[in-house]
């Protein structure tokens, strides 16, 4: 299938073990991840490798190995299941906000780290070290500069925009949405008919729980990398064939479906014990 076993794990706690305690045992992840053909061995370097990077934490019981997520996973997960389930829907006033950092090359690396994080709030790139928002993302901004030690190199400012171009071609330079469009497009393509199809077998009582959840796993995985390259414009900075409401109300609707018996397979999977 071409994923990373990883992502496929993040997915799995993000959806189905964090919300039952954040604990579960090895054997259960390897039975819940064989059914996206990623094997034992695959699971066991991966769980080990995430938990040298400090995204689990691990523990035994006998020679039962268990894996539980740390805070900074917790606060990962959390701040992703908002963006996925809950996506920003206030209106906008308006303002704009610019934020301007200047971080030397020595620092570089600083600099990535934080560009990453502006994208994944939402900021477009005007120019060098400038980039907007039509949020007032101060407080998030502030707490990632902080985080990273560069306060004193970050300016904010918020302010109307006076021209000269007009608004559709600042979003075209700041964030480029043609291409996230056609990716909200492809994915409508794809899901659609398997949402239809399977909306007919939920009428008929006949969705198995087994082939629902890996479907149901599947939809989130692909739909959970939109919120880290959607900005989450205001409707009034969209241009007029936008299809992301569209892409996420197929979302919601599908996994909505898919849920009862999803996740009756999954608590099925992660009430089994290890024995002996």
């Amino acid at each position: 299938m071409g994923y990373r076993t990883q992502d496929l794990i993040f997915t799995l706690y993000g959806d189905y073990i964090a919300p039952r305690g954040g604990e579960v045992w090895i054997g259960n992840i390897i039975t819940l991840m064989a059914g996206f053909d990623t094997s034992a061995q695959a699971v066991r370097s991966t769980l080990s490798r995430m938990t040298r990077k400090g995204w689990l934490n691990s523990r035994k019981e006998g020679r039962h190995s268990f894996y539980s997520i740390t805070p900074k996973t917790e606060t990962l997960l959390a701040e992703g299941t908002r963006r996925i389930y809950q996506p920003r829907q206030d209106p906008w006033d308006g303002c704009w906000y610019v934020l301007h950092y200047s971080i030397p090359e020595n620092q570089r690396h600083l600099r990535h780290r934080f560009r990453q994080r502006l994208i994944w709030l939402g900021f477009g790139w005007l120019g060098p070290g400038v980039w907007i928002s039509p949020r007032n993302l101060q407080a998030e901004a502030t707490a990632a500069a902080e985080r990273l030690g560069i306060t004193s190199q970050v300016y904010l400012f918020s302010g109307d925009y006076l021209g000269l171009s007009n608004l559709e071609t600042l979003v075209n330079q700041c964030w480029g949405l043609q291409e996230l469009n056609q990716a909200y497009r492809d994915f409508i393509a794809r899901h659609q008919p398997d949402w239809q199809h399977f909306t007919d077998e939920a009428n008929n009582g006949a969705i198995n729980p087994h082939t629902a959840f890996i479907r149901r796993f599947l939809l989130v995985h692909e739909y959970r990398s939109f919120p880290y390259v959607d900005p989450n414009l205001p409707p009034q900075l969209l241009p007029d064939n936008w299809l992301g409401n569209e892409a996420i109300h197929l979302f919601q609707d599908y996994a909505a479906l898919l849920a009862l018996k999803a996740n009756a397979y999954a608590d099925e999977v992660l009430a089994t014990r290890p024995s002996g």
